[in-house]
């Protein structure tokens, strides 16, 4: 190894040992992220567009407006003070309650693809179980910061005691819409926040066979379900094919046929209608047939430099409210981009769960955002980091 690549790998080390680096990393990485999701909806929306409104941008203008929207709440969340927060987390799990149940109300609620997690107000649709997933990671938070200074004589079982009944109103009412996509992300939410907590993972066991039992349930209720997790194994299959397997198999016929360097941006084949939802839980299909192998693994290392940036935030965090607060809407995002990636990749069922700041939905985009803006928020309360980046600025103003 020659001397100038170990002192350039010592360079990069020494960088992300830098009290400012999760923060910028946070920054850039969700920059990019934004980027690449606003050029590939309009290229994996067009045909869509196309169809419903006579003009390729529509739904591309909307996610403008959505960007645009979600950009000026997280600006000004991240500059929200503590008290603000405070006001915040103490209501979330009831503010998230009444969103979920807003689905339920006739005039309201709407039916999308079988699911009813949806509302639809003055010309905008919006799924209040995005929102509800912050909320709940807020409020659980709350709940074991209670635990860990409250409690004396600690036990496992009143550990799972001080999330369960939030867990349980969350999850019933998103079960309501039948949204078991969103139902798994929150269940693995709650289990990485009891892990980071302290919970003996022997606890896991129970919880992880009492969770599959209740999935395995819901799948065997719904002969829908079912073909979808029988597509995993051969989505190619004749009495498959055109029903569960058309989209995971025309996915991954989409992501065969990119190669290194993909066909080209906007010139995708797949989205010319095989590919159904291809800008929203498809668009990593998208990205990989347009921009190759090259391309996917781009925002791969995009989302590994944000998650990196939010947990060490949490590690950082003052206070353990921030620390839980951050780990849960890291692992949120992990959850996510597995399932979306794995589903895409034909090595998990299409349970339509967004891919986090490059799918269309202005509901995932604004929740994504706003769950930034909170990790932004603790990251900006470090006084050591203030310090930091006041002297860059003043060194800026000099030059």
């Amino acid at each position: 190894m020659s001397t100038r690549s170990f002192t350039r790998r010592e360079q990069y080390s020494g960088y992300l040992r830098r009290i400012d680096a999760p923060y910028y990393l946070m920054v850039w990485s969700l920059f990019f992220l934004s980027a690449i999701g606003i050029v590939m909806v309009l290229s994996a929306s067009s045909i869509v567009s196309l169809q419903q409104s006579g003009t390729t941008y529509s739904i591309f203008i909307r996610q403008l407006l959505f960007f645009g929207v979600s950009i000026l709440a997280l600006v000004i969340i991240a500059n929200w003070r503590v008290a603000v927060w405070d006001w915040v987390i103490k209501y979330s799990l009831l503010i998230s309650g009444v969103m979920l149940c807003l689905p339920l109300v006739p005039g309201i609620g709407l039916n999308v693809h079988g699911n009813t997690n949806w509302i639809h107000l003055g010309g905008f649709t919006m799924q209040p179980s995005e929102f509800a997933k912050l909320g709940l990671i807020l409020w659980s938070a709350a709940q074991l910061r209670k635990y860990d200074q409250s409690v004396v004589d600690r036990s496992s079982i009143r550990q799972i005691a001080f999330l369960l009944p939030g867990t349980l109103i969350v999850v019933f009412l998103i079960l309501m819409g039948h949204d078991l996509g969103a139902t798994v992300v929150v269940l693995g939410i709650i289990a990485a926040l009891l892990f980071v907590s302290g919970l003996p993972v022997r606890h896991f066991l129970v919880l992880g066979s009492v969770a599959i039992v209740g999935l395995a349930g819901m799948v065997a209720l719904a002969p829908y379900r079912i073909h979808r997790l029988a597509a995993v194994i051969n989505p190619f299959a004749p009495d498959i094919y055109k029903l569960a397997g058309w989209q995971p198999a025309h996915s991954v016929m989409g992501l065969a046929s990119g190669g290194l360097f993909g066909v080209g941006l906007g010139a995708s084949r797949q989205k010319w209608g095989n590919l159904s939802e291809a800008h929203t839980d498809f668009i990593f299909s998208v990205i990989g047939e347009e921009l190759g192998l090259l391309g996917t693994l781009l925002v791969l290392i995009f989302y590994a430099a944000l998650l990196y940036g939010i947990y060490r935030t949490a590690i950082h965090a003052k206070d353990l409210l921030s620390r839980y607060a951050c780990a849960g809407i890291a692992t949120w995002f992990l959850i996510q981009i597995f399932i979306n990636i794995g589903s895409n990749i034909g090595v998990l069922p299409v349970v339509g769960v967004t891919l986090p700041f490059i799918s269309y939905g202005g509901s995932s985009l604004m929740a994504n955002f706003l769950a930034i803006g909170y990790v932004l928020n603790v990251a900006r309360r470090d006084p050591e980091l203030r310090r930091v980046m006041n002297n860059r600025k003043k060194l800026l103003f000099r030059k």
